[in-house]
């Protein structure tokens, strides 16, 4: 019975698309080519938003949560110097670590495959992967501001060296926390909306 619910897909209501086309029927100065193009979205809505993830899906949406925490795995120099325990749990991702370091080309290469290719393709993927993919990238994207404070001010000792300490610590926390929550969220097909990044992330997915 579980496994019925999980691969059902709810089509729209006929009536229901019949109700809003005759009332945008009646709105004044709306061409037909507009009425088309807002009932095909209210479709695709009606069939790929309401209905449950299916596994592939889940696992693609959870793997690209991967792509910030390795973008920002070195900000934990201190936290893991501090908390050996650590790198034991990061032991499995080392060598997908050493992939991401490989080329200093990496990054950029999967920031436009998951951009055009998963993102901007919804005819491909459904709002699900899409959202994640897009909370992932624009994670990424806010790894800029620390990046640049580091660039900025490179303090060798004293109070500076401190704060940059508790500062990478807290992007790496942050980091590893939005990993771990987002991919178990998308693998028990569950929609994570971390924090800073998820109205962003809804405002480039349509």
């Amino acid at each position: 019975m579980a496994s019925s619910l999980l691969f059902f897909s709810p089509k729209p209501s006929p009536l229901l698309l019949h109700h809003h086309s005759r009332h945008l029927n009646q709105l004044p100065g709306l061409s037909s080519r507009r009425r088309r193009r807002f009932l095909d979205s209210f479709a695709a809505r009606a069939t790929k938003n309401g209905e449950p993830a299916d596994p592939p899906d889940r696992i693609l949406a959870a793997a690209c949560y991967l792509y910030p925490f390795l973008d920002g795995v070195h900000y934990g120099r201190f936290v893991l110097t501090q908390f050996p325990a650590l790198q034991l749990v990061l032991q499995p991702f080392v060598p997908a670590i050493h992939l991401f370091r490989s080329s200093p080309l990496t990054p950029s290469l999967l920031f436009f495959t998951l951009y055009f290719a998963v993102v901007r393709n919804p005819s491909k993927f459904g709002r699900f992967v899409r959202f994640n993919t897009m909370q992932a990238i624009v994670l990424d994207v806010l790894l800029i501001f620390p990046d640049l404070l580091e660039r900025t001010f490179n303090p060798n000792g004293g109070i500076g060296l401190e704060l940059l300490q508790s500062l990478d610590s807290t992007v790496f926390l942050f980091l590893l926390a939005s990993f771990v929550y987002g991919s178990t969220a998308c693998l028990l097909g569950q929609v994570p909306r971390l924090p800073l990044v998820a109205e962003a992330a809804e405002r480039r997915v349509m």
